[in-house]
């Protein structure tokens, strides 16, 4: 297999040969070329013909939200990292370019006085989203996660048919590519939604506070960012803080949120499997959990137990996905209800939570996608 292209952006020459030599220790990835602004960087394009670009924020003549939108002109698809000290203190310019159509981020090492510690954050952070972003596993195929004894490994992509139950709580859980999934699902939920919304994004501290922000500024439910002692109300969507695990717990006849700082679970906090694992918990079958676009497995031990307890699980399709990673893991894994396109998510859980109420969401059921054989599982 030939390696992923890889065109580097950034006004700095140290962080240009720092960046070549990281990724550079990888076999599958090949540095083709360098700019050190974005018109350098527009007129390289056609010249290298990248797999995938990495790009500074802050440069001189054209900067990265600026490049990024010319860059999106002529490809539209083309993976673009933001890779930028700005990416943590400036959480706002990055959610901009999330909106412009940057596919992922990534924080450029600073001040760490170790190039083995720069090495060593490239090889873990960037290096895992360039092969996510391009498609490359070491398996090169979807591997089911480990189940627990009783439950088939065999990768189906849609479980049996059940009878859908009742829903009390929505629970959402997303990654890479989750922002702008989540700027276009929740705004097309209703105000008078009738149950509680939990999500978890992968984000940083301050990226969710601001993330949720945006997002209630544009839905008609209210979005908030988590915190402990609250009591979840209808119509009401949390997004878990950045570094806290979010779960549920029951206190008399009121469910209210929790937050934990245990260690990262699938490599990440916030992360997606605790949050299921209390509502499957606290809601028993009475839950809906919906897995969106992103990389790696999280979420697929949390929907075993929504699962084992008769809830939904209803997943993103491979094609409307930035990486089709956490929902074709639970697809491979047996674990999917059904699969759909995003185009299609908010009115299937609007169908799926007004079922068992009485009420009817004005719309006719979405069909689901075709069942994924195993052997086109690849991409994720």
């Amino acid at each position: 297999m030939a390696p992923i292209r890889i065109l580097i952006v950034d006004d700095s020459a140290v962080i240009r040969k720092v960046l070549s030599d990281g990724l550079a220790t990888d076999s599958d990835l090949e540095v083709v070329g360098t700019a050190a602004n974005g018109r350098i960087a527009l007129s390289k394009l056609t010249q290298v013909n990248p797999d995938l670009v990495t790009l500074d924020i802050e440069m001189p003549i054209l900067d990265g939200l600026q490049t990024l939108a010319e860059i999106r002109k002529t490809h539209p698809k083309l993976p673009v990292i933001m890779f930028s000290t700005l990416t943590e203190r400036g959480a706002s310019t990055t959610l901009d370019a999330l909106a412009l159509g940057a596919s992922d981020y990534a924080t450029k090492p600073s001040n760490t006085g170790s190039l083995e510690v720069t090495l060593s954050q490239i090889r873990g952070e960037l290096i895992p989203k360039i092969k996510a972003l391009c498609g490359v596993r070491a398996a090169s195929r979807i591997r089911p996660s480990p189940l627990k004894p009783g439950r088939s490994s065999l990768p189906t992509a849609i479980s049996a048919a059940r009878e859908p139950g009742r829903v009390d709580v929505l629970a959402i859980g997303t990654s890479t590519g989750g922002p702008n999934a989540l700027a276009d699902l929740l705004p097309a939920i209703p105000g008078d939604f009738p149950v509680p919304i939990l999500i978890v994004q992968h984000m940083p501290p301050l990226f969710t506070r601001l993330l949720a922000s945006r997002l209630n500024s544009r839905t008609s439910i209210k979005v908030r960012e988590g915190s402990a002692g609250e009591i979840l109300q209808p119509g009401v969507a949390w997004l878990a803080p950045g570094d806290y695990h979010m779960s549920v717990q029951r206190e008399g006849t009121a469910v209210k949120l929790a937050m934990n700082q245990g260690p990262p679970e699938n490599s990440c906090r916030p992360a997606v499997d605790p949050m299921f694992r209390s509502v499957a918990r606290v809601y028993g079958g009475n839950v809906l959990a919906v897995i969106l676009t992103g990389m790696g497995s999280d979420g697929v031990a949390g929907a075993q137990h929504i699962r084992e307890k008769g809830g939904q699980v209803i997943v993103q399709d491979e094609a409307s996905s930035v990486v089709w990673g956490m929902p074709g893991q639970i697809a491979a894994a047996g674990l999917a209800d059904a699969i759909y396109p995003l185009s299609s998510m908010a009115r299937e859980i609007t169908r799926r939570v007004s079922a068992q109420r009485g009420g009817s969401s004005g719309t006719s059921m979405p069909k689901p996608v075709a069942s994924v054989q195993s052997g086109n599982l690849g991409r994720h």
